[in-house]
């Protein structure tokens, strides 16, 4: 039996609005969920099971710009902090632990360096580097596909517009686990990505105009320990770039996957929600 989740609109100061899921308590551990792009908020389903055994309360939130939640124009991907904040006041929850996967997991990674009183442990899956990180060839090894949307969002907001009018998919950015997981036991992925887009590409747009700005903050900040996940066959975002991360968190463990993709490294979600379970229990 998986737990139910409860959706709610939550206004924020100044009257923009956070679409928010929530598995609801008592929960040894929460853990916020911050989803990939484009995706929306709803937690992790294939998890679900597995968070009730553990005793994890899922809380999480569709980013400004998908569904219901204000867009942010402008916004940086430390800016979710104040989201997370604003959510956790709001339901209660003091202290808790962050899980993202992709772009979700650099939103994870810099929500944890903003507020380090209350982040215990973060788990990032495909995480995607800051922008213009020292030593790092940030597109790198990016399939064509991939490194030419980000490109375009690097040239301003009316480039990303038009290359997201003409953009057609191109299946060279995933691997053939990638598919296979889009077909299988992460088929899940493919209702939160037609939820994302249902009325546009705004919040997609936002989000990669916010991964080619400065995060607003420093990993190496995140006092919290922090395990990096990603596929060494990443065609979307190469593992160089959890490599890179993991050389400048303070308390980092890296586990680069053979042969996996920039989805099919959700096959080992389930072990990071386990080691984020782990250091709940020290809470």
């Amino acid at each position: 039996m998986t737990p139910p989740v409860t959706e709610t609109e939550l206004t924020l100061p100044g009257g923009r609005r956070l679409h928010v899921h929530d598995t609801g308590g008592p929960a040894r551990l929460t853990v916020f969920w911050h989803h990939g792009t484009p995706n929306t908020g709803a937690p992790p389903g294939p998890l679900l099971p597995l968070s009730r055994e553990l005793g994890v309360r899922w809380v999480s939130f569709d980013r400004p710009g998908y569904g219901t939640s204000t867009p942010v124009p402008g916004r940086r991907v430390g800016d979710v902090a104040e989201c997370v904040t604003a959510v956790a006041d709001a339901l209660g929850i003091g202290r808790f632990a962050l899980m993202g996967h992709s772009g979700g997991s650099s939103h994870a990674l810099a929500c944890a360096a903003l507020l380090p009183g209350r982040v215990v442990a973060v788990a990032s899956l495909a995480a995607v580097a800051p922008f213009g990180a020292e030593g790092l060839d940030w597109f790198g090894g990016m399939a064509a596909a991939s490194a030419a949307s980000l490109r375009a969002a690097t040239e301003g907001r009316a480039a990303k517009e038009k290359h997201e009018a003409a953009a057609e998919f191109d299946p060279d950015v995933f691997t053939a686990a990638d598919l296979a997981a889009l077909r299988g036991s992460w088929s899940w992925l493919n209702e939160v990505v037609r939820a994302a887009l249902a009325d546009g590409p705004g919040g997609l747009i936002d989000d990669d105009l916010a991964y080619v700005r400065p995060w607003g903050c420093d990993p190496a900040g995140i006092t919290a320990p922090v395990l990096l996940l990603h596929g060494e066959e990443d065609r979307m975002i190469p593992a160089s770039h959890s490599a890179w991360l993991a050389g400048r968190c303070p308390d980092a463990e890296y586990r680069p996957l053979p042969g996996e993709g920039h989805l099919s490294v959700l096959h080992h979600a389930a072990d990071a929600l386990r080691w984020l379970a782990r250091h709940g229990e020290a809470m």
